[in-house]
């Protein structure tokens, strides 16, 4: 994930008027570059499923009933 956000930053305009295009220009011009950008959102979607997978197993196995550990697993849930 980090690997190919560095790549696709790389080439990335931060510009609101020129973002569509560098995003654009980094899917038709740079060599495989439409496979990083799905790479890179894949690998996101990802990440999110098993942060939902690992909540769901703290619901199952009761560990909301530790308050301080469940409520700071929350918050980190809340900075993402």
């Amino acid at each position: 994930q980090i690997l190919t956000g560095l790549l696709l930053a790389m080439h990335y305009t931060a510009d609101t008027t020129l973002a569509f295009s560098s995003v654009a220009h980094t899917c038709r011009n740079v060599q495989y570059g439409w496979f990083i950008r799905n790479l890179h959102a894949n690998g996101a979607s990802l990440f999110f499923i098993c942060i939902y997978l690992h909540i769901g197993r703290g619901l199952y196995y009761g560990s909301y009933l530790y308050k301080e550990t469940w409520n700071t697993g929350v918050i980190l849930l809340l900075t993402l």
